[in-house]
């Protein structure tokens, strides 16, 4: 692999990890809000719509899990060797 091609890997995942998960928490942010309904500026009432609501919730969920996971990707190694539990089996042991 050249030098080239690895920066290229580690900057599409630092652009999908560092802007995509608060991009797609911002989504799952306007959703919710957009959920509850009420009322605008202008007076305008709005109901409630539920599906939004779980859309919302569904991306929470989602990014939560996928800081979790990062978190434990991160320190699979020492869990490993301090627990003697192997979480990422498929992985390469260093």
């Amino acid at each position: 692999m050249s030098e080239f091609e690895a920066i290229a890997k580690v900057l599409v995942i630092g652009l999908i990890f560092g802007a995509g998960l608060p991009a797609l928490f911002a989504v799952g942010m306007r959703a919710y809000a957009a959920g509850e309904g009420g009322t605008d500026a202008n007076g305008a009432v709005h109901a409630p719509n539920p599906a939004l609501k779980y859309v919302g919730w569904f991306l929470f969920i989602l990014i939560s899990a996928i800081i979790v996971i990062a978190v434990l990707w991160i320190a699979r190694n020492s869990i490993n060797y301090h627990l003697g539990i192997n979480l990422f089996p498929w992985a390469p042991k260093k």
